[in-house]
């Protein structure tokens, strides 16, 4: 069996509603899509040597190595979401060595992880794989839970570690939104002065966005927003959610919308949805990777190719996938990382 058929046999009854798909409102070659020679987006850009060479090394690593496609395994989950829950399920992965491991193991262009996580490491790996060091999180310690998104450290510290490069998360919608825009557009800047490339996780958070009908955090309008707002602070890649629904600024009543907005961009098929958050990221010059999800058990090896076929179709740049792996025996996180590294590679899979 061809790895084409093992995708069809996955996506099951639905194989011919992903793979034969075209999208028709943002047209594919209008997209700048990935290819060998993604840097080169980058070639007119005010973006130093440096950072040529740090984002070279990103997309030239591992299994996806001179694809223009990245697979980067993030584990900072013991901050966000208490490392309790993030690693009972797999105790090993309370040794931060294990999640290095685990990247390298599966091919992965980079890890993606905490200061203190990276840094206990770094003279035996940052060598080996390129490392992101996500330099801000939310803790949810803090009773009530508040989100805010806190700097952790230094964009020097991250490059004294021999970071490739930094992630940074904001919650655009949210209260604290204006703060974090200036705090990363600033650490971005000197990022990039440094020669090291930027990362942008861009997640919507406001409890206006969950109404008792719909949760619009995941609507294909307001994160293609994100993205905007993402790529206008100079991130090198987009990391975001996949989207799940649309007419966010419709059905919430805000923002600048109209019906023919919706019509002429999209439709209601997820290739179409997430073509566009590609759209939104200066049609795809600046890749976007989409987030794997949590894991559910079982459904995870099918829900992560799914996920791959709608990013790749839509022009996007790949996966960020950590809790699906991680929250496993190694030997099966590394099938699941190596599952999403095939649809990438498998030339029959197109884009829509």
């Amino acid at each position: 069996m061809s790895y084409y058929q093992k995708i069809q046999q996955i996506l099951g009854d639905k194989s011919s509603y992903y793979l034969d798909h075209t999208c028709e409102k943002i047209r594919r070659n209008r997209l700048s899509l990935p290819s060998f020679d993604s840097v080169e987006n980058f070639q007119d850009s005010d973006r130093n040597v440096q950072v040529l060479k740090s984002l070279s090394q990103l997309y030239n690593h591992g299994n996806l190595a001179h694809t223009g496609y990245l697979n980067i395994l993030p584990i900072d989950q013991g901050i966000e979401h208490s490392a309790a829950f993030s690693f009972y399920k797999n105790q090993d992965y309370f040794d931060p060595e294990n999640i290095i491991k685990l990247a390298i193991e599966a091919g992965c262009n980079g890890v993606a992880s905490t200061f203190g996580v990276l840094a206990l490491h770094a003279r035996k790996y940052a060598h080996r794989i390129p490392f992101v060091v996500k330099i801000n999180h939310n803790e949810l310690l803090t009773y009530p839970n508040k989100y805010d998104q806190i700097p952790y450290g230094t964009v020097k510290e991250a490059w004294n570690m021999g970071a490739t490069a930094i992630g940074a998360t904001i919650y655009f919608g949210s209260e604290e939104s204006n703060k974090q825009i200036v705090q990363i557009a600033e650490a971005f800047e000197e990022a990039h002065q440094l020669g090291m490339a930027t990362i942008l996780w861009c997640y919507t958070r406001n409890e206006a966005f969950k109404t008792k009908q719909e949760d619009y955090h995941s609507s294909a309008d307001l994160t293609g927003q994100a993205n905007h707002l993402g790529v206008t602070i100079k991130a090198d890649v987009i990391k975001q959610k996949l989207p799940v629904t649309n007419f966010g600024y419709k059905n919430i009543n805000f923002g600048k919308f109209d019906d023919e907005m919706y019509d002429s961009l999209t439709t209601d098929h997820p290739i179409d949805l997430c073509r566009l958050q590609v759209a939104n990221c200066y049609m795809g010059k600046i890749g976007l990777i989409n987030s794997g999800g949590g894991s559910e058990g079982e459904s995870d090896f099918s829900e992560a190719v799914r996920t791959a076929v709608i990013n790749k179709r839509a022009g996007g740049s790949g996966l960020i996938m950590g809790r699906k792996a991680f929250q496993r025996p190694l030997k099966e996180g590394v099938e699941i990382l190596n599952a999403v590294q095939q649809v990438y590679l498998e030339e029959k899979v197109t884009i829509a």
